[in-house]
């Protein structure tokens, strides 16, 4: 029996996305045990991965604060680790590498840069979808791959049933309006819009929902939709997943729940402008569709509307 270590740092996206590698890792390593090196908003929801034997947190301090990365190489090294996935691939995990492992091939640490194509450099090599990277990276590693390309969040699910109760929830419709402040662009503007349509044409068959973070309930009460919360307080991710799986359809921007929806296999559409394509971050599932656009402010909510309405 040895140890593997995963890494995956977030974001929430991501870790939808990633839900499928982390299967097929475990797979392949039966008799191995699993762990996996993650920062603290994703802590608690890993430990409830069913494919991993413990979490591992890493705080993500600079660089600089030796103190704190000489205390988590001292941490990691302990596990005596036989091999690495390293599913972040950025220049923090990159750098760990150089630490732990300095001169390991896909053999000992398996990541996009030391299993990269030799026709093509990393910079081309990540204009593919991104499931397609993940895939290319576990089969170079020697892998065999079931479920990478079809993610599985599902796991992340818990009984919301006082939930739904409480906010006397049977059909309805979930948004996802809001995006980071630095990221505009991936914002559509017309919500309000599309949940008068909405109910205009449905009355009080479907009740319209959002669930803000913790940086969005102030602008929630902009929304013209019941906001959920749990004592008001931001539901869990886990209360999320569930939220999502259950609903009848969810419409959102290019964030972390319209991930979350694509691998939890609900209904629902996502509003893509021009930032990055949908086929980059391979999203787009049986149930779960993409418009894009040049301008999200141009697309209109009665072209939305459009789009939904033979799913409801």
């Amino acid at each position: 029996m040895s140890n593997v270590l995963i890494i995956k740092h977030g974001s929430l996206g991501d870790i939808a996305q990633a839900s499928g590698v982390i299967q097929d890792i475990f797979e392949n390593h039966k008799g191995d045990k699993l762990y996996l090196l993650t920062t603290k908003p994703y802590l608690e929801l890993f430990k409830k991965n069913p494919y991993l034997n413990n979490v591992i947190l890493d705080k993500r301090l600079s660089r600089f604060n030796l103190v704190y990365l000489y205390l988590l190489m001292k941490n990691i090294k302990k596990f005596n680790f036989s091999k690495v996935y390293d599913l972040q691939n950025s220049s923090r995990t990159n750098f760990y590498k150089k630490i732990l492992f300095p001169k390991s091939n896909l053999n000992i640490w398996s990541s996009s840069e030391t299993t990269l194509p030799k026709d093509k450099n990393k910079e081309e090599f990540d204009k593919n979808p991104v499931l397609e990277r993940f895939a290319h990276q576990l089969k170079t590693s020697g892998l065999k791959i079931n479920h990478t390309i079809k993610p599985d969040f599902s796991w992340s699910c818990e009984d919301i049933s006082n939930l739904k109760l409480e906010f006397n929830l049977e059909n309805y419709i979930l948004l996802f309006p809001f995006c980071s402040p630095h990221l505009k662009q991936k914002k559509w503007p017309h919500y309000n819009e599309l949940i008068d349509i909405i109910k205009s044409n449905f009355k009080d068959k479907y009740k319209i929902i959002i669930a803000p973070g913790p940086k969005e309930i102030d602008q929630a009460k902009q929304i013209k939709a019941n906001c959920i919360l749990d004592r008001e307080k931001p539901i869990s991710i886990s209360q999320l997943s569930s939220l999502i799986k259950q609903s009848s359809f969810v419409i959102a921007n290019d964030t972390g729940p319209a991930h979350m929806t694509a691998h939890l296999n609900a209904k629902g559409l996502t509003l893509f402008g021009s930032h990055t394509t949908a086929y980059k971050v391979s999203i787009e599932r049986q149930n779960f569709k993409a418009i894009q656009v040049n301008d999200l402010t141009k697309l209109s909510a009665q072209n939305v509307y459009g789009k939904i309405l033979k799913y409801l």
